[in-house]
C-alpha cells in the first residue's frame, strides 16, 4: 500500500484517483470541485486550490500526480520540486519542465511529464519503432477525442480542459522536415482520412510532439488532430472574422457526459527500407467513464503504477514517457486491453 497525492479531479483526474483507490492505495485528491465520481470510493478528498495547498503537513508520500491544466498545472509542478517526491506530469503545459532540468536534477528530483494518450502513448509508441528499425524516415501521429455522430453547430466537444483545446488551436506546430526541427502555422496540412466505422475525419498540424522532437531520429515528423469535417473551418471562419468569443466557446464546447464519443489514435512509422509499423488505439468509453479518461487516464496510471513497484524506475531528473523501459509499455498496454481499449498493431516484446 504506497500513499499517493493527486491534484486535480476532473475527467482524468478522478478516474485516475478512483483506480489507485480501488488497488488499495492510500489515495488523497486536491481539487476545488471534486468530481460526485468520488464519493463512492475510499479517497482522502483535500477541496480547495491545489496551489495554495500547505504539502509540508504530509509525510510518506510515495508519489504526487499532476492532473491539472494548463499553466495551472505547469506552476504546481514548480511548487512540488521543492517536495522532491516523485512526480508524474499530465498537465501539457505549454513550458514543459525540462525547461529547468538543471534545477530539477540539483533538487535531486524526478518528474515523468506527458504520460497521456498522445502525448505519452504516442511516444512510447515511435520509441518502440525506433528500437526495433533504427532512425525512421517518417513518424506521423493523429488523434482526437470526438463526439460519435458529428452533431451540433461545432460537432465537437471537449473530452479535457477547453482552454487547453484552444491552445492547441493557436499554438504554433513543430514539426520535422528533412531532419530539422521546423515551426509551421497551426491547423496548417489539413487533409481527410478514413477512421474505420467512422468514416471521414479531417486531420491538421498541432503542436504535439514536444519530446519527441529531439529524442526519436527521424526524417519526417508530424502530429495532426484529428475532427469531424467543418469543424476547424468554423474555427478558423470565427477567428479570421474576429468574432470568435473564448467565453462563448468554453460553454458550447463543454463536456456532455450523455453522448456518445470516442478517442482514437493511429501512430505510422516508417523506415528507410520501407518497413512500416503502425497502431490504431479506439475507445468508446465505458460504465460512466468517457473514452478520454480511459486512454489517457490508463497510461497515466500504467506509469504511476510501475514507479510505485520500483522506485528506482527512474533517477532524479526529467523524463519524457518515450525513456520508459519496453518492459513498462508493455504492462501499460496489457491494462489498457484488460479495461477494454482496442489495440491493433505490434507487440512489444
Amino acid at each position: 500500500m504506497k500513499c499517493v497525492h493527486c491534484f486535480g479531479a476532473g475527467l482524468v483526474g478522478s478516474y485516475v484517483a478512483r483506480k489507485l483507490a480501488d488497488l488499495g492505495h492510500i489515495v488523497h485528491v486536491h481539487d476545488m470541485e471534486p468530481s460526485q465520481s468520488l464519493k463512492d470510493h475510499d479517497v482522502i478528498i483535500h477541496q480547495g486550490n491545489a496551489l495554495e495547498a500547505d504539502l509540508s503537513i504530509y509525510e510518506d508520500v510515495d508519489l504526487v500526480v499532476n492532473m491539472l491544466p494548463g499553466e495551472v498545472g505547469h506552476e504546481l509542478t514548480k511548487k512540488l520540486l521543492d517536495t522532491k517526491w516523485p512526480i508524474v506530469d499530465l498537465s501539457f503545459s505549454e513550458h514543459t519542465p525540462d525547461l529547468y532540468r538543471d534545477e530539477i536534477e540539483k533538487r535531486g528530483a524526478s518528474v515523468l511529464w506527458d504520460v497521456g494518450i498522445a502525448p505519452g502513448l504516442s511516444n512510447m509508441l515511435l520509441a518502440e519503432a525506433c528500437r526495433i528499425m533504427g532512425s525512421l524516415t517518417k513518424a506521423e501521429i493523429r488523434v482526437g477525442g470526438n463526439p460519435t455522430d458529428p452533431n451540433g453547430e461545432w460537432q465537437y466537444m471537449a473530452p479535457f480542459s477547453p482552454k487547453d483545446v484552444i491552445a492547441e488551436y493557436t499554438r504554433p506546430a513543430r514539426v520535422v522536415r528533412s531532419s530539422s526541427i521546423v515551426t509551421v502555422p497551426a491547423l496548417s496540412e489539413r487533409h481527410l482520412l478514413h477512421v474505420k466505422s467512422k468514416g471521414s475525419m479531417e486531420a491538421f498540424l498541432t503542436d504535439g510532439l514536444r519530446s519527441v522532437l529531439t529524442t526519436i531520429p527521424a526524417e519526417e515528423m508530424s502530429e495532426y488532430t484529428v475532427r469531424w469535417p467543418g469543424h476547424i473551418q468554423k474555427f478558423i471562419d470565427e477567428r479570421d472574422s474576429g468574432n470568435l468569443n473564448v467565453d462563448e466557446l468554453l460553454n458550447e464546447w463543454w463536456f456532455d457526459p450523455k453522448i456518445a464519443e470516442f478517442t482514437w489514435m493511429e501512430v505510422i512509422a516508417f523506415d528507410s527500407n520501407d518497413e512500416v509499423m503502425r497502431w490504431e488505439i479506439i475507445d468508446h468509453g465505458n460504465k460512466g467513464d468517457s473514452s478520454m479518461a480511459r486512454t489517457t487516464g490508463l497510461v497515466t496510471l500504467g506509469c504511476i503504477i510501475s514507479w510505485l513497484e520500483n522506485p528506482e524506475m527512474l533517477p532524479p531528473g526529467v523524463h519524457p514517457p518515450e525513456s520508459l523501459p519496453a518492459e513498462v509499455v508493455k504492462s501499460i498496454l496489457g491494462m489498457m486491453k484488460e479495461n477494454g481499449v482496442e489495440i491493433y498493431g505490434p507487440n512489444i516484446s
